[in-house]
């Protein structure tokens, strides 16, 4: 070890590092060994013992930890440094001299760079393609160190004081397509000062603000060039992929699963099985563990190809869908990247007996995407079914490490693998006519029936997507343990449910069957065996690829900037209502004579580059000279920003920065006008209005919004109306809304099978919605599922649930007692008690009729619960689930027992 780098003239750090909650004091420096630069870190706890010795090389990562911090808290002084080095763990460190440790990062940052160009990957390690996507992470936060331009005075632009911080939930929801940017990936945003005037940006402050990401910018585009060269350098070796699903109908494993995924002499490379209705309990449909999980997984592992030893790569649950994959032992060095997201279609996204899991991958250099669904049941219903299909395209999206990504969708994959009980069924009723053709194994005639054809032959759903030919009989529905076809009272029309479809290149079906040997449940299990050509790295080609992409850029970067033309800058969205998505298209073109990458970004103090409403895709991307792309905007309003847009304390107003890498900002301004919904206003407010919210104007709405407060907390319903056209000026005991929803449910649902269990249409919701916002009507339009959603959605968007916040822990702590739980009820505001009591009475007459509508109190209790018993926003994501059971506690005595006082 050579001396440290103080002692060498260069320059050196003190600090402490933040290991365990405790605080070393240490000393960073640059230090050389065998004539290379490394980090050398010296504990002063330690003073006898080595000093710690980091090599920077091509995997080695310096980054200044928490820039948004800084932007928020100017007067800061002090930095945070993670460093993580080829075989070390990453570290952190603090130092408190800002301007030591900027300067320290820039020497580090100097000497990364120059070994990025000295160092190419060595042909004779198989492992570099790893390395070489190691050493290009992807794209760095947007901001230049470079010079940047700006077209636009900043100083002119002016944003709302206020930010959207209500309904931080983590649940899942589901909403229409495109959905917000979900809840793990959403930022939100800090509430600014006095001043509403944005401070002017300069180029000095954006380097003094953002570490330098020149060189991560210059790593992002080298990849993006080498993907764009990739046939150049890769070639295609071919694999076998072995597909199954089965819908196993609740049961447990009583056979070895060997017919189904040993029924080829030669083992598979992969294996990728899906399951659905694992578990049909009301507890799973809830999230809680399912014992069946473990019973299937070791079926499955029991039953693999003996000629070949496995690992599973992953696996993903979401109630009763579950998808298992493994890969060949020998293969599991190649496979990187592994990342698993679950959708659930069911009512409110809250029950997950219906959607989808998925796994995606990287082997070698293909990308893979293998999903595993359940959509919609009942004959009638394929259209629910189309809309399960574009739900989970739209909300399944898979967080990549690297938080400079953009996240990845189902589509942005190179093979899509998409299995599962489908539930499509043929547009015959008469089962015997079916199972005659059946029996006259005149299976192409039936398959003209088929809806799933259909809906893909009129691009309704899957149209993107290949099935290969089905030569086997319908998989469902039998008797269980049998090969009968249904004989109860029902007798199902026999039908292709389960099916494997794929999208991609490179991909041929080698097998498409079922697998009638095992009767475990009332549907077949179904296989195909896929041989898929796979990209792998020839690596002196790569070689020579990289090597010509670095001399061509070094000669551009010298020569050119880039720069970008856009069609427009100025968007305006007329009548924004709640939930109803709202798109405008722009083009941006790349008219300068070198590679761009462009990207949003945020506004000084703000985390995120938009307000909660309001998304762009793509939201960065790579334009080659004379190359345009679209970019959609789209305003989406949901529970999380409902409630301050019906206020009036946000509008329809922003500014979005499109940044170019090395470039200018351009500047996008958002307006438009919203339309008040009684979907987000608080229930104070509601019972104070007599007529439609649409009809009472903007001003009253803020004073109504305001009182509502003091209202609440005084618990004074006898203060009488704002309105002062309204004669009587008493409040009303419950939110007409409620009464009009609820009051058509207890007319015409009492005898809906699986009421609260199927999800209602969105159209129907958006009819649903409007007829409340502008009119009182006399009947409300929609299926009886639809307005049991509706119902559901209203209560979720509550911007205080009916159980108040401040009450929540008193509910969890009393839920043992039923006496208990009735002296909190008491305690509740007048309007919130009237509420609860009035759903309650509801519930309880619906649960008479349990038998006919499949609605049971267990189901019930942890549905509502979950909607009227909300921890507060902070504590939403500290909920365990010993509380989620006992808010569902808390409820049953009250749909058990009664409410008496």
């Amino acid at each position: 070890m050579e001396p440290p780098a103080a002692a060498c003239g260069l320059l050196s750090v003190a600090g402490t590092e933040v290991r365990g909650g405790r605080r070393e004091p240490c000393v960073l420096s640059l230090g050389r060994r065998s004539g290379r630069y490394g980090i050398v870190i010296h504990s002063q706890e330690k003073e006898n013992s080595n000093p710690d010795y980091i090599p920077i090389n091509s995997r080695f990562k310096c980054v200044q930890e928490a820039e948004e911090t800084l932007l928020i808290d100017i007067a800061t002084n002090s930095c945070k440094v993670r460093i993580q080095g080829d075989e070390t763990a990453e570290r952190l460190f603090e130092i408190p001299d800002e301007e030591r440790c900027l300067g320290f990062l820039s020497e580090v940052q100097s000497i990364q760079e120059a070994h990025l160009k000295a160092s190419l990957p060595n042909p004779k390690d198989s492992a570099s393609w790893h390395q070489v996507e190691k050493n290009l992470p992807g794209l760095s936060q947007a901001s230049s160190s470079g010079a940047l331009e700006f077209e636009d005075d900043f100083n002119a632009l002016s944003l709302e004081e206020k930010r959207n911080m209500q309904n931080h939930q983590t649940g899942s929801r589901r909403e229409p397509p495109p959905p917000p940017v979900p809840q793990n990936r959403q930022f939100h945003r800090e509430r600014e000062g006095t001043s509403r005037d944005q401070p002017k940006v300069t180029n000095t402050m954006r380097k003094m603000f953002f570490p330098s990401t020149q060189s991560g910018q210059r790593e992002g585009l080298i990849k993006h060039l080498l993907a764009k060269r990739e046939k150049a350098y890769v070639n295609l070796h071919n694999f076998r992929f072995f597909v199954g699903t089965w819908n196993v109908n609740g049961q447990s494993p009583d056979s070895s699963l060997e017919p189904w995924l040993v029924c080829d002499t030669e083992p598979p490379d992969f294996y990728c099985i899906g399951f659905q209705e694992l578990d049909l309990s009301t507890e799973a449909f809830f999230y809680l563990d399912s014992a069946k999980e473990q019973e299937w997984l070791s079926a499955v592992e029991k039953s693999l190809h003996p000629q070949a030893k496995y690992k599973k790569v992953q696996m993903v649950r979401l109630v009763g869908m579950m998808l298992l994959i493994f890969a060949k032992k020998d293969q599991l060095s190649n496979i990187r990247d592994i990342m698993t997201e679950s959708v659930g279609t069911g009512i409110m996204g809250k029950m997950g007996n219906k959607g989808g899991v998925a796994v995606r991958f990287v082997f070698h250099n293909t990308t893979f995407c293998v999903v595993n669904s359940h959509l919609a049941a009942h004959v009638e219903d394929f259209e629910r079914r189309n809309q399960d299909y574009k739900d989970i395209c739209a909300r399944m999206s898979f967080v990549t490490p690297d938080d400079s990504l953009p996240l990845l969708n189902i589509m942005k994959h190179d093979v899509v693998i998409w299995l599962g009980d489908l539930n499509y069924r043929l547009c015959l009723p008469d089962a015997s006519e079916v199972k005659s053709l059946i029996s006259k194994n005149e299976l192409q005639k039936l398959l003209t029936y088929d809806q799933l054809n259909i809906q893909r032959t009129h691009k309704k759903a899957f149209a993107d997507f290949t099935e290969g030919e089905i030569k086997f009989i319908p998989t469902y529905k039998y008797d269980s343990k049998t090969d009968r076809w249904d004989s109860s009272g029902k007798c199902r029309v026999p039908a292709w449910c389960d099916r494997i479809l794929w999208r991609g290149g490179n991909i041929n079906q080698l097998r498409y069957c079922s697998h009638m040997e095992l009767k475990t449940s009332d549907h077949k299990p179904v296989s195909a065996l896929f041989r898929i050509g796979v990209k792998i790295v020839d690596e002196q080609k790569y070689r020579k690829s990289f090597e010509d992409i670095v001399r061509l850029m070094d000669r551009m970067e010298n020569d050119f900037l880039p720069s970008l033309e856009l069609s427009r800058r100025e968007f305006e969205f007329e009548n924004v209502k709640f939930r109803q998505l709202q798109k405008q298209k722009f083009q941006i073109t790349n008219n300068g004579q070198v590679t761009c990458h462009f990207s949003f970004i945020p506004k000084l103090n703000d985390i995120h580059y938009c307000k909660p409403w309001l998304r762009a895709e793509p939201c960065e991307g790579y334009l080659e000279p004379d190359e345009s792309t679209d970019i959609s905007l789209d305003v989406y309003v949901s529970k999380d920003s409902v409630t301050l847009l019906n206020s009036g304390e946000d509008k329809i107003e922003d500014i979005l920065v499109l940044h170019l890498d090395r470039g200018k900002d351009y500047f996008l301004t958002i307006s438009g006008t919203y339309l008040p919904s009684c979907f987000g206003t608080s229930l104070e407010a509601l019972c104070r209005m007599r007529r439609p919210i649409r009809e009472v104007p903007v001003t009253k709405l803020i004073d109504l919004g305001e009182d509502s407060f003091l209202e609440k907390e005084k618990s004074v319903l006898q203060m009488g109306s704002l309105d002062n056209e309204d004669a009587s000026g008493v409040p009303l005991q419950v939110p007409k809304e409620i009464w009009l929803l609820v009051d058509h449910l207890f007319k015409h649902a009492c005898h809906q099978e699986d009421l609260f269990q199927t999800p209602g249409m969105q159209e129907e919701l958006e009819q649903i919605i409007d007829c409340l916002d502008t009119s009182i009507p006399e009947k409300i339009p929609g299926s009886n599922h639809s307005v049991a959603e509706a119902l559901l959605i209203f209560l979720e968007a509550l911007p205080e649930p009916v159980i108040c916040y401040e009450l929540y822990q008193r509910c969890l702590d009393w839920s043992h007692s039923s006496r208990l739980c009735r002296q909190v009820i008491f305690q509740l505001p007048r309007c919130h008690r009237s509420v609860f009591r009035y759903l309650m009475s509801f519930l309880r007459e619906l649960l008479k009729y349990s038998e006919v509508n499949n609605v049971s109190v267990a189901m019930i209790a942890a549905l509502f619960s979950s909607l009227l018993l909300r921890p507060p926003p902070n504590l939403m994501a500290k909920q365990t689930q010993q509380d989620r059971q006992r808010a569902t506690n808390f409820l049953y005595s009250f749909l058990l027992a009664g409410d008496e006082e």
